[in-house]
C-alpha cells in the first residue's frame, strides 16, 4: 500500500458543504475518500486533454509535412469545372 500523507486544504464553503454531502450520502465512505477519486478524475481528464494536443499536433504537422497548400479559391475553381464539365 502507498504511503498516506495527511493533508489540510482550504476550499470555499459551498464546495465543503457539496463534498460532506457526497460522503454523508453514502456515495464515499469519507470526505477523503471523495477528494482522492476528484483528483483522480481530474488527472485522467489532464493526460486525455495532454494525448488529444498531442495528436492534434501531430496531424498539423502531418498536414505541413506534405507539401506546399493549394489556395482554397483554385481548388473550389477546379472543382467548379469538373462539375461543369459533368453535367
Amino acid at each position: 500500500m502507498a504511503a498516506v500523507e495527511r493533508m489540510r486544504i482550504t476550499m470555499p464553503a459551498e464546495l465543503a458543504e457539496t463534498l460532506r454531502q457526497t460522503g454523508a450520502g453514502g456515495k464515499y465512505a469519507s470526505t477523503s475518500e471523495g477528494v482522492r477519486e476528484a483528483w483522480r478524475d481530474r488527472t485522467r481528464k489532464r493526460d486525455t486533454e495532454r494525448q488529444e494536443l498531442d495528436a492534434l499536433r501531430a496531424a498539423i504537422k502531418a498536414g505541413l509535412d506534405s507539401g506546399p497548400a493549394i489556395p482554397a479559391a483554385q481548388v473550389f475553381a477546379e472543382l467548379r469545372a469538373r462539375y461543369a464539365a459533368k453535367t
